[in-house]
């Protein structure tokens, strides 16, 4: 076994709050120069920049993971993630079923800027990304878990976009793979979520939208054979020596059998 960090929750020029700096080539390099294992790429509502960045890290050590951070139908946030770029292509075509059509406003909410690898433009999404889908948080769920995706409550301290916000608590055994808290939040603030929430693993992200929004601290570290998807499943669930460190103390969520005695 062995311990690798790993920052699940980025996003790229092609998410309208992302900066212009949030570029493949730019996103790779910051992450090596962190020392982080695994990155995953997950744009609002879409993965569609996610193959850019997995191509310009090829050669470098660097896992990159195709994501989503969706937004249900009541406005709450959530990370997905699949084994393949194709795979979120799919779930992605599922997601945009009914989704909205209003348009994206660049002059207000930014640009939506489609990349490649070496951050050539190949167009730009005119449905504004940043709004809700028309399924709800429990079938967005369901739906990336039938797909034997990892799916997460993003930043679920926040007063906005977060389920305990928008619905209340999360009950025990909700069927998402991991919890979310800010980047920032102090150890302090953290316990309450940690002791209410003692079933699931807590996720520590950087949510960059720039690249000085990337840093170290912003990851979780992951025990497992070796940087792969699978392997980041069997540690989220507590399976076969597998586990997650508490990015805010010092229990690691190494067995859920024992944490259930």
């Amino acid at each position: 076994m062995r311990l690798v960090r790993a920052d699940l929750h980025l996003h790229t020029v092609l998410s309208p709050c992302g900066g212009l700096d949030m570029g493949a080539p730019d996103i790779v390099v910051r992450a090596l120069d962190l020392g982080i294992d695994v990155l995953a790429v997950t744009d609002h509502n879409t993965s569609r920049n996610a193959m850019a960045v997995l191509k310009a890290a090829e050669g470098t050590g660097l896992l990159v993971l195709a994501g989503i951070e969706v937004q249900s139908a009541e406005d709450i946030h959530a990370v997905t993630l699949f084994g393949t770029p194709e795979e979120a292509l799919d779930f992605e075509a599922w997601l945009w079923e009914g989704f909205p059509k209003t348009l994206n406003r660049p002059d207000l909410f930014g640009p939506q800027i489609l990349i490649d690898q070496e951050n050539q433009i190949l167009g730009e999404e005119p449905i504004l990304l940043v709004q809700g889908a028309r399924h709800g948080i429990d079938a967005i769920v369901r739906e990336a878990r039938r797909r034997e995706g990892i799916c997460f409550l993003s930043h679920i301290d926040r007063e906005a976009f977060s389920y305990p916000a928008i619905l209340g608590p999360i009950p025990t055994d909700y069927p998402v793979d991991a919890l979310e808290l800010t980047c920032r939040i102090t150890p302090g603030k953290a316990q309450p979520f940690r002791s209410k929430y003692a079933n699931f693993p807590l996720l520590r992200n950087s949510d960059a939208h720039s690249l000085d929004q990337m840093e170290r601290l912003c990851s979780t570290v992951f025990r497992v054979a070796t940087p792969s998807f699978s392997e980041l499943k069997l540690a989220l669930r507590g399976e076969a020596g597998r586990g997650v460190l508490d990015p805010w103390g010092e229990k690691s969520f190494l067995d859920r059998d024992q944490l259930a005695q």
